[in-house]
């Protein structure tokens, strides 16, 4: 009995033993395909979600301030990506969404946040033993609810922007050099961007919203097309990403009135921004800090004040599209 027993202490700790040699092996496999680009078939996926709750009260407070508060954020950002040798699929999905809640708004929700981003490529690998492909790429953006400018009187039957109004589609053809999953950098000498949105938001003004005309729901461009992403583990507990795409348009010229005069001026040099910054620090096993910025300059969305009694804080900024949210709360990690 006691020798049975023996033998079954033994096997049980080399299975033990040797299940973690293989997820050493598996986590090493991971590292090393994050980090270069190994001639291989397998699946590699990440992504964090970051859940944030900031909550306030006050009674009798001498300083004065919102008597009553609650903001909800979440944050999602992930991978999936299929190495076939030469062939290369990849994936990026990023959401955001947040809600501030107020005693002096009634608790009305306003929103803080929100993005849906997705970009999908194809790549094959021009020469091997290279970091270079004939990559192909489409993007889609859009947002989740409805927008409004809270700054506007009777803000809550007017709202500003929805789901797929505006609605971005980006398609291209051109060449990536990528290293692992960390560093990636494609240009495209040949892209089509289209604007989508309801005619309810582009007949507001005049000159209609996000680019499209008055009256019209979609907006086709062609152009140059250039995206990056950078990932970078600063330390253990930290880590960083960002993304930075540009896109000129080849079709852009100055809008003329009716009366001859220039409405909007427009050409192939007012590029188009957009600056992704997101760093993350996780305090422990649960619990992280994030610092999430985004800069956006799109030369078909002006800065037009609405609120005439007090000044914008960021009214300096001019035509930027500025977003910062700095969130302490709930992550969840996928490995």
């Amino acid at each position: 009995m006691k020798k049975q027993i023996s033998t079954l202490v033994i096997a049980l700790l080399c299975s033990i033993v040797t299940s973690y040699a293989q997820l050493a092996e598996v986590e090493k496999f991971q590292k090393n395909l994050s980090n270069s680009n190994i001639d291989t078939v397998a699946w590699m996926h990440s992504g964090t979600l970051n859940i944030g709750c900031n909550q306030g009260f006050l009674h009798n407070w001498a300083a004065g301030g919102e008597l009553s508060s609650i903001t909800l954020s979440g944050l999602f950002s992930g991978n999936l990506t299929r190495y076939m040798h030469k062939h290369i699929w990849s994936n990026n999905l990023d959401l955001s969404y947040g809600l501030f809640y107020a005693y002096s708004n009634s608790f009305v929700p306003r929103k803080l946040d929100d993005r849906i981003d997705f970009t999908s490529k194809y790549g094959y690998k021009i020469k091997p033993n290279k970091d270079f492909y004939f990559t192909a790429l489409a993007n889609f953006k859009t947002q989740f609810t409805q927008g409004f400018d809270y700054a506007a009187t009777n803000w809550t039957s007017k709202p500003t922007s929805n789901f797929l109004s505006p609605g971005y589609v980006t398609l291209a053809l051109g060449f990536e050099y990528r290293k692992g999953s960390q560093i990636t950098f494609f240009l495209s000498p040949l892209a089509a961007r289209s604007t989508f949105a309801s005619a309810e938001f582009t007949k507001l003004t005049p000159a209609g919203a996000f680019g499209i005309e008055y009256g019209k729901t979609s907006r086709t461009e062609l152009g140059a097309y250039f995206s990056s992403r950078y990932v970078k583990e600063l330390s253990k507990n930290v880590i960083y990403k960002t993304r930075l795409d540009f896109y000129a348009n080849y079709l852009a010229k100055n809008t003329i009135g009716d009366n001859g005069l220039i409405i909007k001026k427009d050409n192939p040099g007012n590029i188009d921004w957009l600056w992704d910054h997101l760093l993350t620090f996780k305090a422990s096993k649960l619990v992280n800090v994030s610092l999430a910025t985004t800069l956006i300059y799109d030369n078909d969305i002006p800065f037009v004040s609405t609120n005439d009694v007090v000044a914008e804080p960021g009214s300096g900024l001019g035509w930027w599209q500025v977003k910062q949210i700095f969130t302490i709360g709930f992550q969840y990690k996928f490995k």
